[in-house]
Formats: structure tokens, sequence, C-alpha cells
């Protein structure tokens, strides 16, 4: 039986970065969890720690296993999200995948 995946997303903002740009870049991501296949859970939400380092957005989507993971990258439902709200707004980025066992 395959491992489920998971993968942990911190976007860094650009200064210029409006409220209303920062809502709606989640609200586009919150939609990937009803458009792509393989996606079990899927929460973003704006920081409020203070230990953050500049990054403003946290992004966690939990896969069926690690292939459905590899096939988010690709999809035209996650490339349209990130084409259209995040690298407008996007300063830095971190992601970490790792599989459950």
């Amino acid at each position: 039986m395959a491992n489920r995946a998971d993968h942990l997303v911190l976007f860094k903002l650009k200064p210029e970065a409006t409220d209303e740009q920062k809502q709606a870049a989640l609200k586009a991501l919150k939609s990937l969890k009803e458009s792509v296949p393989g996606v079990l859970d899927l929460s973003a939400g704006l920081n409020f720690s203070e230990r953050s380092q500049g990054f403003e957005i946290g992004l966690l989507v939990r896969f069926s296993d690690r292939a459905a993971l590899e096939a988010y990258g690709p999809h035209p439902a996650h490339q349209a999200v990130v084409r259209d709200y995040i690298n407008p707004i996007k300063a830095d980025v971190i992601v970490v995948d790792y599989e459950l066992a």
C-alpha cells in the first residue's frame, strides 16, 4: 500500500501585495482541493506567528500517495493558480514534500 504524501509550502510575498490579492490567492489555493485528483485535504491561511521570518501564507496539502503529489504540480488547475494568483505577489517560497509512513 502506498504511503500518503504531504506538500507544505510557505510563501513570502512582495511588500506591495494587497490584502485583496492575498485573499484572492488563498481562495484560489483552497479551490484546488476540489480541482485536483488525489487531494485528501488542503488548508491554507495567513500567518499570525512572529517567528515566520517574513513568510505570510502557509499551505498544507495531503495527497493519497506520492504519485498524486507528483501529478499535482503540472495539473492545469494548479498551474493556473500559480500563474494568476501566486506569481504576481510571490517574493520567495519554501516547499517541503514528504511521505507519511
